[in-house]
């Protein structure tokens, strides 16, 4: 068997239309399609960055809250490059977001950080 390549990754948010906004107008990422599923009470929106799928966001009625932090057993983030640490995180302060500390990486010597998206999902920017 052979990977090609990691399809995309799925998020639940658990407010539909600020979890949209954040990953569309804060992040940059572009919608595919967006589905309502009458069935399921829910939305399945394809989203995509520079034109690759990579996050379907789904809205479902009253979904449970995280139990977990990053350390925890299971998915520990989602990890995105960025040319520039400082632009990005300039960019999360004008959109209000908190963020840790800018760190350095011990073994790649690049510079990252930790962030939250609206349900707590931790997000990282990574430095290329």
């Amino acid at each position: 068997m052979k990977l090609n390549k990691i399809h995309h990754v799925a998020v639940i948010a658990s407010d539909y239309e600020r979890s949209l906004d954040f990953y569309t107008r804060v992040l940059g990422l572009t919608i595919i399609a967006e589905h309502y599923r009458s069935q399921r009470e829910s939305y399945k929106t394809d989203l995509a960055l520079d034109g690759d799928y990579i996050i379907e966001l789904f809205s479902f009625p009253d979904p449970p809250a995280r139990l977990s932090h990053p350390e925890a057993a299971g998915l520990r983030h989602l990890a995105f490059e960025v040319d520039d640490i400082a632009s990005a995180v300039s960019h999360l302060d004008a959109e209000g977001i908190d963020h840790e500390a800018i760190r350095i990486d011990e073994f790649t010597g690049k510079r990252f950080v930790f962030f939250q998206d609206p349900d707590g999902l931790p997000i990282e920017f990574y430095q290329r």
